[in-house]
């Protein structure tokens, strides 16, 4: 069936502004991080996917809704185990051993490249060639979120898990189109964070032993629930919505917003400031998202593939097919992960 032009530039602007949404809940949300600093890693992550979790179930619709899980093939839920390890917990685990001998910023700088890997990696996939603006507009985003972040100190073991990072940060997003289309958005969400507090709390036992996870204080509490309920919850959501309306290459242009909106919400809370070099390189985030979404010259011949089928329908309900519901030094732990 073939939709107006009009739709398909409808449909392309909601899934810019989901995206976007997703990525500055994830940029604005470093202050809960900072006050998780003294809470076992592996612990947290443990608890806050769980919770998660938990608050997915009621919005799921039933046993109904939930039945296209118990028809994953065991392909499909490898993928899905691949896409918490690498792209949840493998992620946030080599963010913090590259921070150990790395300034944040490094990190951050390699992270910001995953646009690029993901605009000529998604379209090999395929079979096709690279979309030349979607490739010119990663390469923007990347060197906007260096000018926002700049370089840090690092060492080669810094360098080789902020590389690692960046794998995580492409994986998540490569990984989950293929099971996004037989589970819709929420399902998909509810599923991954189901996995991955499993992992961490393995992660947790391996490494830290009896004391991988201890009761939160009251601000941690807090952080916890703010990273669980607003970023995990809603951001991830949000995220796979996007993917449906705009691709996943178009969607990795906006990973640019995390250090832009960390670098605007800083000062709020007095750790940081934005400047001139933090504005020139949201700029260039915001030229390169612009560029490479085609969101002022979309044309319904050239939509782009979501990796994940467009016309058919997701197991969640068509309500999933719509609008409702996803660092300088800056931090680049992404809480959404």
């Amino acid at each position: 069936m073939n939709h107006p032009p009009q739709d398909h530039r409808r449909a392309a602007l909601h899934g810019v502004l989901l995206v976007s949404f997703a990525y500055c809940l994830v940029g604005a949300s470093f202050t809960a991080n900072s006050l998780l600093g003294d809470y076992p890693y592996a612990g947290g992550q443990a608890v806050r996917y769980a919770l998660a979790f938990l608050l997915l179930l009621p919005l799921l619709g039933g046993r109904a809704a939930i039945a296209p899980v118990r028809a994953l093939t065991p392909r499909q839920w490898g993928r899905i185990a691949l896409l918490a390890g690498v792209g949840m917990v493998g992620f946030n685990l080599a963010v913090l051993a590259a921070e150990r001998t790395a300034e944040p910023a490094v990190p951050g700088v390699f992270v910001g490249c995953a646009p690029v890997i993901v605009a000529v990696l998604v379209p090999l996939m395929d079979g096709r060639r690279p979309t030349r603006p979607v490739l010119y507009g990663a390469l923007l985003v990347a060197a906007g979120a260096f000018t926002v972040q700049g370089w840090g100190r690092t060492d080669a073991v810094g360098v080789l898990w902020s590389v690692a990072a960046l794998v995580g940060e492409v994986g998540f997003a490569v990984l989950a189109a293929p099971v996004l289309r037989p589970l819709g958005p929420r399902l998909l969400t509810a599923c991954v964070c189901g996995v991955a507090a499993v992992e961490s709390a393995a992660v947790g036992l391996l490494v830290d032993g009896a004391e991988w996870i201890r009761m939160p204080g009251q601000q941690e509490a807090w952080a916890l629930l703010w990273q669980a309920a607003v970023v995990t919850v809603i951001g991830f959501v949000a995220w796979y919505m996007g993917i449906q309306r705009i691709g996943t290459e178009r969607a990795t242009l906006f990973t640019g917003l995390i250090p832009v909106a960390a670098a605007l919400s800083a000062p709020l809370v007095g750790t940081g400031a934005f400047g001139a070099a933090q504005a020139a390189g949201g700029v260039l985030v915001g030229a390169g998202a612009v560029l490479g979404s085609g969101l002022f010259g979309f044309r319904a011949d050239r939509a782009p593939s979501t990796g994940i089928g467009d016309s058919a329908p997701t197991a969640a309900g068509t309500e999933d097919s719509a609008p409702s519901d996803a660092t300088g030094a800056v931090p680049v732990t992404r809480a959404m992960e």
